[in-house]
């Protein structure tokens, strides 16, 4: 099967009331666990691929490791740039195999944020490849990404349609009260969504798909076993998956997942390392990684995304 753009995946979830999940991936162990749930479930699939990790890992070895998992698991995954920052890295993606890229002009003013979404869409497009925006600026900490809560703000939906119908973009992310990273909420903070920007959006672009970021949840029995071996990781509240699963029956049709796959993996191997202490191979250990992704990513399918048996 082919690695495929997310045009078709969106409208289905659209039409079918569910949204499709874009999960971060950095390795080879977590490429293979995400594909073998998504595989399992029958599931669509978006991986993305930050800059940090395209940095670290290299854009080449993860363009192979992407085509290995398709071949290995016969599935039509689209491979999605995750907060492009510039339409040099977006061009660089589209140029390097990519087939779709978000471009992140939220920064800048709405009308430098038109011009620059518009410049990557016109490039990408011409070379057969999907393109996300954002209006709306979300808080938190994501590789590069730092937001501060005063320089965060919701998308207005007054500005939605001027922007697509200005930029062509194929997918809009929206900022209705999610934030990047881990430490979203502090216990006793009552998390919330702004249900009715959504809702408004949704009435103002009919059938156009909406992306959510930063949307883990932040499992916290994940953190208590990090901190039980050695970590010192502030107790923290992420988005209910009643509140996902709600926005995906919505006009949400992909809602992006990265902390929560961290924060699975850290908190599997570092209980491993610890019950083994004398452990020196890392097959061992980043097999228990592994498959600690692959139970988050079945569980995030069948419970919040409600993609299982769409693909």
């Amino acid at each position: 099967m082919p690695i495929v753009t997310s045009k078709e995946m969106l409208k289905k979830a659209y039409d079918g009331g569910y949204a499709v999940g874009a999960f971060n991936v950095n390795n080879m162990e977590i490429i293979q666990g995400i594909t073998k749930a998504a595989a399992e479930t029958n599931a669509p699939l978006i991986l993305q691929v930050s800059a940090g990790a395209r940095n670290y890992a290299k854009h080449v070895y993860l363009m192979k490791l992407v085509e290995a998992a398709v071949i290995d698991t016969g599935l039509s995954v689209c491979l999605h740039l995750d907060h492009g920052e510039t339409f040099e890295i977006c061009k660089a993606c589209v140029d390097g195999g990519f087939t779709s890229v978000m471009i992140d002009g939220s920064k800048h003013s709405f009308k430098e944020n038109i011009a620059l979404t518009r410049q990557v869409v016109e490039y990408a497009h011409d070379h057969g490849v999907t393109v996300e925006g954002e209006l709306g600026r979300l808080a938190g900490v994501e590789d590069e990404i730092s937001v501060s809560s005063k320089d965060s703000s919701y998308t207005d939906p007054d500005q939605v349609e001027e922007f697509v119908g200005s930029t062509n973009v194929d997918s809009l992310a929206i900022a209705i009260g999610t934030s990047h990273g881990a430490y979203k909420f502090k216990p006793g903070q009552k998390p919330e969504l702004r249900f009715d920007i959504l809702e408004e959006v949704g009435k103002r672009l009919p059938g156009f798909p909406v992306v959510l970021h930063g949307a883990s949840s932040v499992v916290r029995e994940h953190v208590q076993v990090i901190n039980s071996y050695g970590g010192k990781m502030p107790d923290a509240i992420g988005i209910p998956e009643s509140m996902l699963r709600r926005a995906a029956s919505m006009a949400v049709c992909k809602i992006n997942i990265d902390s929560d796959l961290r924060l699975a993996m850290t908190a599997s191997i570092r209980k491993y390392l610890a019950e083994h202490p004398s452990e020196f191979d890392p097959r061992k250990y980043l097999g228990v990684g592994r498959d600690a992704i692959e139970a988050m990513v079945k569980h995030k399918i069948v419970n919040v995304l409600g993609c299982d048996g769409k693909a």
